[in-house]
């Protein structure tokens, strides 16, 4: 038989207080952190998509100079 600090006997409903408190506590606070944490990695892949974009248009802008380039170059 469990005993608690006063040497008094330890039912099975605190004994499950006891456990599952801590265990369900625990349980929301890493929900909240996965929670938090993901939307900051949302952040961050749509930053990295945003530059993403940017750089396929300046590398078209690259292409069309080139290109632009070479027929001149091509024309003398």
């Amino acid at each position: 038989m469990l005993t608690d600090q006063h040497g008094g006997a330890v039912n099975n409903t605190q004994l499950y207080l006891a456990i599952g408190v801590p265990i369900l506590a625990n349980a929301a606070l890493i929900g909240l952190l996965l929670a938090y944490l993901n939307a900051k990695f949302e952040n961050v892949s749509q930053r990295f998509d945003d530059m993403r974009t940017l750089w396929l248009a300046e590398l078209h802008r690259v292409e069309e100079v080139l290109n632009a380039r070479l027929r001149h170059l091509e024309q003398r």
